[in-house]
């Protein structure tokens, strides 16, 4: 039975039992910054376990696609670690329990999958005597196949939050498998007995006291592993072998002209290949795009990963075109995957050149990157040999340095370091790899079903119920004010002066979401005024008001007028309806591989971040700044929808990937040309935005482009100030406004003239400074030396000095000081026929920059430094004398 085929019975067998095929959420979890990745079937419904959403339906089934990374260094060393995988999950939230889930468990894996009945064994946790008692008593398992297990395998919390007992389903692999023990059992390290699906019974709630409450509405969240119950119906000895995981090694040996089971770090490398590649290919697909922080570096650290193991089979760790050509594969690889996965997932077709192009200019930027940890070890290597002692080894911490900075694995370091004769500090490497999982683990935040502030909206919520938002059509209104909450607290009053948070049971305020910003506006009363600047939701469908008192005294169960700031809406609304016009303008004009990667729409500018792999030229950036604003002119109608979902989709509506969207959602058309989903608010034709102007076109990170611009009087705005810059500048060049360019390109013509003059100038009174240096030169046991002070202008002068008098030498040492923008600054240079006389000119300057205090080194031939310390000049020519005699007596 194929992947596929396992994925496709799962759905049906549940979707036959009134669950609801949903499809997979995103890798990234939607609104939910305790987490980096989507890592369990159950993440996208937390909040419905929690309390904070309600679902549409009771009883839903999914394959949801996850990614774990803190076991990456186990991935193809054992059969079932993996940083991508895909879990299969039937879920209900308050609808059947126990007495249902263990069943149809049974049914599927015994009647569906034709598992053998006789290999199966069951967990529960201790005292869940009601799970036994279905087991045994209604599904018909032995009691002696029936294990009770503690809290730490078989009970599911974290932290605060709904929590409950676990039943797992194992299955006996066969005596072969196991690790010879006769003690061995269900539970036991070794590969014998597999845990092959877990199901969750949520039925308590634990608070900050651990007191465990029973739920009233009781749920079940269970989770199997694709991979891994394919691994067992195909009868293979890792999940690897599998049909989901076999076909892409297959595709990489080819391309690393290997072979699969021939040899154990070949496969090893084709393991790691493919899991890494799976997960970054759904990752970018998914909206992530490497960086140097949070998920992004998790996708440039599995993908650097992959690359280092094609490095290991190819032998390849330079930058030359020869190496790219064999090392350069991923983005092929990334292609396979989503030529296996795309029918499933049909997001990856959608972002397919997307998702490639990034890939392969992260990849091409790692050879780079890994060319300069060869010339560093490179580096290393030479200044050990020069000491001349035997035995040493390169220090741990450079070899880590190598590793976690360049990505050079500790393999490729040691081969290199026998190849000159060197040993490596693995001990010191493994300290300071240790150190670092040490740092990585302290900085996983622990996933939480809620935050002490959510229980305490929650339990508002609960108390006053859901705020009625009538802001699309409404900016005032009449409403009840239910609550006053002071730092958390609830209030029953509050002075002139006081900062709250206010509950209404009806609002026309929008709460902050979506990249638009929070309406502005005040609530009145009879006697007293607050000026609101701030809204936002902290759980589904409760708005909370923040603001300050303004004048009089404000008390709860009071009537009052909640009324929008007119103006603030009215440009807010301008800029995220030009924002939308702008996402279509550039998928026309760019691709349609471009995608929204974050947005923020206030009243002032609006900001646009989106995908993309190149700065845009200028003809690109007056296409899009024409095309938006030929959409404004031509006064399209704008008309917000409310659908199904899949109506939505049908239709073409553009969705942001990592956004959670409900089976009825909010769709924005505008005329024929854009078309998205958005629960913001905008404009009712296109002609009120008045005028589109971009500012600013930028990068935020790889592949990630921003755009800034503004709108309607922003754009008035923006032409003032442009406007009354070029007066200024005309009246500071004495010329019209319309002569400005004309006046500068002059100026720059004359600049250029001047400082053509001024380097012949410079280089006339630098030789004839040079004629007179010359009478200084003293010779030592028949060397020349040149040690003195100038005066040059800058540092690039010194150096032309130096190579100047070095070439009038012959043969000779010269070292140079000089103040320069009130620092020090010394060079050192060497003719080449005294190199082999034991003068170094990297070893001179590093003594004698000590005296002004500072630092340097470089070559034996040139070397410079800097030092704060310009009055010790002469002392440090001085020095210099003294560290070239002893250098050619040592040799001497």
């Amino acid at each position: 039975m194929t992947g596929n085929q396992i994925r496709q019975k799962f759905l049906a067998f549940f979707e036959e039992r009134g669950h609801r095929i949903m499809p997979s959420a995103s890798l990234i979890p939607h609104n939910d910054p305790s987490i980096l990745w989507t890592a369990a079937g159950m993440v996208p419904f937390k909040s419905f376990f929690t309390g904070q959403a309600q679902p549409e339906v009771r009883r839903v089934v999914t394959c949801q696609k996850c990614l774990r990374t803190p076991d990456i260094e186990e991935v193809g060393k054992t059969a079932r670690h993996h940083t991508f995988f895909e879990m299969l999950g039937n879920f209900s939230f308050g609808d059947y329990f126990k007495a249902e889930a263990i069943p149809w468990a049974w049914e599927f894996i015994v009647d569906v999958l034709g598992l053998d009945p006789d290999q199966l064994w069951i967990t529960i946790y201790l005292d869940d005597d009601q799970a036994f008692d279905i087991w045994h008593q209604q599904v018909g398992v032995p009691k002696d196949r029936i294990v009770r297990m503690g809290k730490d395998t078989n009970y599911w919390e974290i932290g605060v939050g709904p929590c409950g007992p676990c039943s797992e389903i194992y299955i006996d692999l066969g005596v072969e498998r196991g690790c010879n023990d006769d003690n061995c059992s269900v539970g036991c390290e070794c590969d014998r007995f597999l845990e092959i699906w877990n199901l969750v019974f949520i039925q308590f709630f634990r608070d900050e006291a651990q007191n465990y409450t029973p739920l009233k509405n009781k749920g079940v969240d269970t989770g199997m592993g694709l991979e891994r119950i394919a691994a067992v119906l195909q009868k293979v000895p890792t999940n690897f072998d599998t049909d989901l995981m076999k076909e892409i090694m297959d595709f990489t040996a080819v391309l690393l002209n290997i072979k699969y089971g021939e040899n154990p770090q070949d496969d090893l490398a084709l393991k790691v290949i493919a899991d890494h590649t799976r997960a970054i290919t759904f990752a970018i697909g998914d909206g992530a795009l490497p960086s140097n922080e949070g998920r992004g570096y998790v996708i440039r650290r599995l993908l650097r990963r992959a690359v280092r193991f094609v490095c290991t089979v190819t032998g390849t760790s330079s930058a030359t075109q020869q190496a790219k050509e064999t090392t350069l594969i991923i983005h092929k690889i990334a292609g396979e995957v989503i030529k296996q996965m795309g029918g499933v997932y049909p997001e990856l077709k959608q972002k397919q050149e997307h998702i490639l192009q990034v890939i392969l200019t992260e990849e091409e930027r790692f050879i780079e990157t890994l060319a300069q940890g060869t010339a560093i070890l490179n580096q290393l290597i030479k200044e050990i040999l020069a000491t001349g002692t035997t035995g040493v080894k390169i220090a741990g911490e450079d070899v880590f340095r190598l590793y976690d900075t360049y990505g050079f694995p500790l393999e490729l370091t040691r081969e290199i370091a026998v190849e000159q004769g060197l040993t490596v500090d693995e001990v010191g490497f493994a300290k300071a790899l240790a150190e670092q999982r040490q740092r990585a683990r302290g900085a996983r935040q622990q996933i939480k079903y809620l935050s002490p502030q959510q229980e305490n909206f929650q339990t508002l919520r609960n108390q006053f119920g859901e705020t009625e938002f009538v802001g699309y059509h409404q900016l005032n209104v009449q409403a009840n004010l239910l609550a006053i909450l002071k730092e958390g607290l609830p209030e029953l009053a509050a002075e002139n002066g006081a900062e709250i948070a206010l509950v209404l049971d009806i609002t026309p305020f929008y709460a902050e979401s979506g990249g638009q910003v929070a309406d502005h506006g005040y609530i009145t009363g009879e006697n007293f005024k607050i000026k609101i600047t701030g809204v936002h939701k902290p759980v589904d469908n409760f708005i909370i008001h923040t603001g300050k008192v303004i004048s009089g005294k404000v008390t709860v169960n009071t009537t009052v007028m909640a009324e929008v700031a007119q103006l603030h809406r009215t440009e807010t609304v301008r800029n995220h309806s030009a924002a939308h016009l702008l996402h279509q303008a550039l998928k026309t004009v760019l691709g349609e591989h471009v995608n929204q990667a974050g947005s923020l729409v206030g009243p002032a500018r609006l900001r646009f971040d989106f995908t993309h792999y190149a700065a845009l030229s200028k003809p690109e950036l007056n296409d899009l700044e024409e095309l938006v604003n030929d959409q404004i002119l031509a006064n399209l109608a704008v008309e917000i929808l409310e659908t199904s979902l899949a109506k939505a989709k049908s239709m073409g509506a553009a969705a942001l990937f990592g956004e959670k969207y409900g089976q009825k959602v909010r769709v924005v058309k505008m005329g024929d040309f854009s078309l998205e989903l958005c629960g913001g608010t905008h404009v009712q034709a296109t002609s009120e935005i008045g005028l589109f102007k971009l500012v600013s076109e930028s990068s935020i990170s790889a592949g990630v482009r921003r755009i800034e611009a503004v709108t309607g009087k922003g754009v008035l705005q923006y032409l003032k100030t442009k406007e009354e810059q070029l007066n200024q500048a005309a009246a500071v060049l004495k010329v019209a406004p319309n002569e400005v360019a004309k006046r500068v390109q002059a100026l720059q013509q004359s600049a250029k003239e001047l400082t053509h003059q001024l380097e012949i100038l410079s280089n006339k009174l630098s030789q004839q400074q040079t004629t007179a240096i010359l009478e200084q030169v003293r010779e030592f046991n028949g060397v020349k030396m040149l040690t003195t002070l100038v005066t040059v202008p800058d540092v690039d002068s010194l150096r032309h000095m130096a190579d100047l008098l070095r070439d009038k030498l012959d043969s000779g040492i010269v070292v140079l000081g000089a103040e320069i923008g009130g620092k020090a600054s010394l060079v050192a240079v060497i003719t080449k026929d005294l190199l082999n006389k034991g003068v170094h000119a990297g070893k001179v300057i590093k003594e004698i920059a000590k005296i002004v205090g500072g630092g340097g080194g470089g070559r034996p031939d040139m070397a410079q430094a800097g030092g704060k310390d310009p009055a010790q000049l002469q002392a440090a020519i001085k020095k210099a004398v003294v560290v070239i005699e002893a250098q050619l007596l040592a040799e001497k």
